[in-house]
């Protein structure tokens, strides 16, 4: 199975350990991974502040660095969704609606395509899930809390099994954190608020680290827990799983 490695422009820059891990988790797996190393963003900042029309240079140079893998695997359910739902090009379109369709979300590759539900690894640690709008609502990698049906989580169904690993139940579990891409910026003091509360609701809870699918989230609830001087630690849900033996 030949995986493409779509790492985002703000984990290659800020947070390349994230990269690196979900690398390395996917390899440990059985998966044959490559990292393109012409690509560059998927444009969904552009698209997000009202410039789609410009995303058409990002586009086709997904589709140049991507086209040549069964299953095009990123470790942030944003970027995913981007991609799954933008990417045009008028001059290869069949291949774009074809890439379209194996592009996956990291935790959701791993249950969905791999069909795993149990990664041998430690992490003994309170743990907080924040669920990122984008990977809820858009992916559906986890159930909203405000529909009459059953429960499920991608990321949870993965974290229940790891070794030492305590997932508390927190308050309000997919509640929005308040980074929302360029929402931080236009709306600072709103998204700030935000960040506070979903920070709140995991001190209540008495977590040491909050995790999540999107590095993105994370770094709005990193940048608020280091203003407050907080002891509680973010970490991506590829560095724990991350945390499995390379050789069984």
């Amino acid at each position: 199975m030949k995986i493409g490695l779509f790492i985002p422009c703000y984990v290659d820059q800020f947070y390349p350990k994230v990269g690196i891990a979900t690398y390395e988790l996917l390899q440990k797996l059985g998966c044959d991974v490559h990292f393109p190393m012409g690509q560059t963003c998927c444009g969904q900042p552009m698209a997000n502040s009202g410039y789609q029309h410009l995303t058409k240079g990002c586009d086709a140079n997904f589709i140049s660095n991507f086209a040549g893998f069964d299953y095009i695997v990123c470790p942030s359910g944003s970027c995913v969704l981007h991609v799954k739902e933008h990417l045009h090009d008028e001059k290869m379109e069949v291949v774009a609606a074809e890439m379209r369709k194996r592009v996956f979300e990291l935790t959701e590759f791993i249950t969905d395509i791999l069909k795993i539900d149990h990664i041998d690894a430690s992490f003994p640690y309170n743990v907080g899930m924040h669920v990122s709008c984008h990977g809820q609502r858009g992916l559906k990698l986890s159930q909203m809390t405000e529909l009459n049906a059953p429960f499920f989580s991608k990321p949870e169904q993965l974290l229940h099994n790891i070794k030492g690993l305590n997932l508390v139940s927190l308050s309000r579990k997919d509640e929005c954190c308040g980074f929302g891409g360029t929402f931080c910026v236009t709306e600072e003091a709103i998204s700030v608020k935000m960040g506070q509360d979903r920070i709140k609701d995991h001190e209540n809870h008495h977590v040491d680290y909050i995790t999540g699918g999107d590095m993105s989230c994370l770094m709005h609830l990193e940048g608020i827990l280091k203003r407050q001087k907080s002891s509680i630690k973010t970490i991506h849900i590829a560095e724990i799983l991350n945390s499995m033996a390379s050789e069984k």
